[in-house]
């Protein structure tokens, strides 16, 4: 599975689409037709490939946002099918339900046993609805633990993909204890003796990715964010105004190379031009490399020093000296 029809196009890559389609239009002319149009159709073709250039080198924090909001872009269980040679969901957290909002399991990588975890969106409103929108109830955070434990246990590196608008914020997620649920994640993740590597790949949001996103190594995609609330919250918040969420985007500075200056995450993973959705195949590629370094250097340090240097890295955070 390598290319996606775009599907949904936004504002910004409107005048690509139009082109692209005008290319495609020819070419099925020339071809129903039998006439030459070759040289028309590479002339149309360069001027194609020089606009996604221009467009997509300049891209605007909120036009970030929007690309890692594309509803074709590659969800967690994409990726583990394009980077693994083996993969065996568990599922429950032994105390209330099975949560569809969050991937637990078992795969392979190349020559690598990991646990992988992952929040997992719909591409319709059925399969949304099956997936609670990527919201992850309590009893998500309770298995995505159940499984991280049992990593430590069998010394097993862990994978977690962060893409999710928050954790359900519904009555019953309250009674069940949805705060406890995650920082209860925090507290044990901080103390694994394996390595741990989280990977953005399309919204970081809250405590809802956090709460599987403590880790030794944070990976962003290029066109993804993360950030403590969604631009268009803190919009409504401090301009009581949501459609300032453009505003907003490019204040909090929610996108990878931000977040890079600011030394939260530790790499970009690059995309294919105009964003993963774009080529699957191309996009698992870049991550699987990306995981697969960052997993190597890991495992190499000892577990003690593992631990220590994960604590150091979350106390270096937000700490600045006059």
């Amino acid at each position: 599975m390598a290319e996606k029809k775009m599907g949904t196009v936004l504002e910004f890559e409107k005048p690509i689409v139009e082109l692209e389609n005008k290319i495609a239009e020819m070419r099925e002319y020339a071809l129903s037709s039998d006439v030459e149009l070759e040289d028309d159709i590479k002339r149309l073709e360069k001027k194609a490939e020089q606009l996604r250039k221009q467009i997509y080198s300049d891209l605007s924090r909120w036009q970030r946002v929007q690309l890692a909001r594309h509803p074709m872009r590659p969800y967690t269980l994409d990726y583990i099918q394009n980077i693994s040679s083996y993969f065996e969901e568990l599922h429950g957290d032994r105390f209330f339900a099975d949560d569809k909002a969050m991937i637990a399991g078992i795969a392979k990588i190349d020559d690598f046993s990991v646990v992988v975890i992952g929040q997992q969106k719909g591409r319709d409103t059925k399969e949304n609805l099956y997936r609670n929108f990527g919201m992850s109830n309590p009893e998500g955070y309770r298995k995505a633990l159940r499984v991280m434990k049992l990593a430590a246990k069998f010394n097993k590196p862990i994978i977690t993909f962060l893409d999710t608008i928050g954790a359900y914020p519904g009555i019953g997620a309250e009674e069940r204890g949805q705060a406890e649920a995650i920082a209860r994640n925090l507290f044990e993740m901080s103390q694994f003796p394996i390595p741990i590597i989280s990977v953005v790949i399309g919204e970081g949001a809250s405590g809802g990715a956090l709460g599987i996103g403590l880790s030794d190594r944070i990976l962003m995609m290029e066109n993804s964010w993360y950030s403590v609330i969604s631009p268009e919250g803190c919009a409504a918040i401090l301009w009581r105004d949501p459609a300032a969420a453009v505003k907003a985007a490019e204040a909090m500075k929610v996108v990878a190379n931000d977040l890079m200056e600011l030394k939260i995450v530790d790499e970009i993973i690059p995309e294919p031009e105009g964003g993963a959705q774009r080529n699957y195949s191309e996009s698992a590629k870049f991550v699987k490399e990306s995981i697969l370094r960052n997993l190597k250097e890991l495992l190499k340090i000892p577990k003690d020093k593992l631990i220590e240097q994960r604590i150091q890295k979350y106390e270096k955070m937000g700490v600045w000296k006059e």
